[in-house]
């Protein structure tokens, strides 16, 4: 396989160049993998929520790291953001049907990862709870 040739798009003969920083696809990698990107598409595989649900569910993440990761995987396309117009209001964020299909995989390995530390290590203790 020759570099820069692994991803073609279907639809045309437009050519994905993954290796290359300015390339669309490697963006939008590095946004679903980023620190944050990942736990939001997780977050987000059971039901849609609410801003302040996803960052009650998410420990650790800002408000300000929170809406820059939410902004970028709408962009993608991977999530779906709707405003209720009420005061204040009400933004729901929830995946799309790539973003379902993009997050599978990730809430699957996951998945993995907490079976094996179930098995290998005694009751989860949280830090600083």
């Amino acid at each position: 396989m020759a570099v820069g040739t692994q991803f073609t798009r279907s639809e045309s003969t437009q050519r994905y160049e993954v290796f290359h920083t300015n390339c669309p696809a490697r963006e939008m990698v590095d946004h679903v993998t980023s620190r944050w990107g990942i736990w939001v598409l997780i977050s987000l595989q059971a039901n849609d929520l609410r801003f302040f649900e996803l960052r009650e569910s998410i420990r650790g993440i800002s408000e300000k790291m929170l809406s820059q990761t939410l902004r970028g995987l709408v962009e993608d396309g991977l999530i779906w953001r709707r405003v209720e117009p009420t005061t204040p209001p009400q933004v729901t964020y929830g995946l799309t049907e790539f973003g379902r299909d993009v997050g599978e995989p990730l809430a699957d390995l996951f998945g993995r990862i907490t079976r094996k530390l179930s098995a290998d290590l005694p009751e989860f203790q949280p830090r600083g709870e």
